[in-house]
């Protein structure tokens, strides 16, 4: 009799299929991007981004303690309503909006919190470029040197991760030598380190108001058809001494994730975007889908690719709605 191979014998069942899974997804991987804006009781929706809000640092309070007690207890904070100029100066202020959020969430949740801040001039420039711009053109040392001063008002707010998202060249060696410099060799270091220029990112620009004025970005954000230079980056960023390199888009880059993954020891994170939140949120509200098993698949399709963090703002409802 001739044998006829049977894997299905290893799906037949939720206790043998839960047994064999290659590939768990943990609220432990999960990184909740929050906004932090100026003024007291202020809690805005962001009109492209059902269910994500702007939070004045009264309100991000409130909203960090719920994230904790659900067991979120890694945020990645971005300002919203900094000061703005040509050169972005106002980044490394020590009483930015970020500053202030990372010390009074410190202050409040001491170390049961796990702060990231996102190291970029585009929120603090008239002209919305993450670095500075002269005649067209984003300068790279320039930018390079604001962008390590705002990383170090950051680690002495208490952060205890800085993640720059500019896209400059050398920017995690100077960063990094900074910050130990300093004396805050223990802060952390995740490099946005393949960031593409993306369409994905439209409904993030309304939330942190960091649109381009003119031109765009890619000049120094990578080109989507590229993937042997994202292994270039990436491997120079972790030669600068990057603890973590990242990959942003994650949906559209799974083969990006992966290919770093082979090529890295270091852990390897990815950021589920705006774009690809709004997407699903907008089509659960027409009932198009089950938002609960859309998220479910995507975030394990992350971890399936090798990535081992991922930011997502699906984090919140993943966990409260039991989706993972």
């Amino acid at each position: 009799m001739e044998m006829i191979n049977r894997p299905r014998r290893n799906r037949k069942n939720p206790i043998i299929r839960e047994m064999v899974a290659e590939t768990r997804l943990h609220k432990d991987m999960l990184v909740y991007p929050v906004f932090a804006t100026s003024g007291k009781n202020q809690k805005r929706e962001i009109s492209s981004m059902p269910g994500i809000f702007n939070y004045s640092i009264d309100e991000l309070l409130k909203h960090a303690e719920k994230a904790l007690k659900l067991g979120v207890n890694k945020l990645l904070i971005f300002g919203v309503g900094e000061e703005k100029s040509e050169n972005g100066n106002s980044s490394s202020k020590s009483d930015s909006i970020v500053s202030k959020a990372i010390s009074t969430l410190k202050e409040n949740f001491k170390d049961d919190i796990f702060l990231i801040s996102d190291v970029c001039l585009c929120a603090y420039t008239n002209h919305g470029h993450c670095g500075v711009l002269e005649n067209g053109y984003v300068k790279n040392d320039e930018s390079v040197s604001i962008l390590s001063k705002m990383a170090l008002a950051h680690a002495k707010a208490g952060v205890d991760m800085v993640a720059p998202s500019d896209m400059m060249d050398g920017r995690v060696g100077a960063i990094r030598n900074l910050l130990d410099k300093e004396g805050f060799e223990q802060t952390g270091l995740m490099s946005y380190s393949i960031k593409y220029a993306s369409a994905y990112y439209g409904p993030f620009r309304e939330a942190a108001d960091s649109s381009p004025q003119s031109g765009d970005r890619m000049s120094y954000q990578m080109d989507y058809r590229n993937s042997i230079e994202a292994i270039r980056e990436a491997m120079l960023d972790e030669n600068e001494g990057a603890d973590i390199l990242m990959v942003k888009p994650a949906l559209a880059y799974l083969d990006i994730i992966k290919e770093l993954k082979i090529n890295t020891n270091l852990p390897v994170a990815c950021y589920n975007v705006s774009g690809e939140y709004s997407m699903v949120k907008a089509a659960a509200l027409n009932g198009w889908i089950d938002e609960g098993k859309v998220v479910k698949e995507n975030l394990t399709a992350c971890a399936r690719a090798g990535a081992n963090v991922i930011i997502t703002y699906h984090a919140l409802d993943a966990i409260e709605n039991n989706w993972l």
